[in-house]
């Protein structure tokens, strides 16, 4: 599946929030991800990021979609970080 996450989680967990995202998706800009995930890996993502947040303080929130496809991107200005791939 093809997920962009969200989050916003208070200022002294946002570094552990951003390393966690970064290993399961790929980092559009500030406490934005994209890309495609396996439910599973998803499972897991959310299990280790509700060892970060607190719920009463923070929040995340997943759009989702069976394939990236069925999803219309637009920028307007720079793009922060592009998904070019480099071998």
């Amino acid at each position: 599946m093809y997920v962009i996450l969200v989050y916003d989680i208070g200022e002294k967990r946002v570094v552990k929030m951003l390393k966690l995202c970064r290993q399961y998706l790929n980092w559009i800009q500030n406490s934005v991800f994209e890309g495609e995930i396996t439910p599973a890996k998803l499972k897991e993502l959310l299990a280790r990021a509700n060892l970060i947040i607190k719920k009463d303080e923070d929040s995340i929130i997943i759009f989702k979609s069976r394939e990236e496809k069925w999803l219309e991107k637009e920028v307007v200005g720079m793009e922060r970080n592009t998904l070019d791939t480099f071998i």
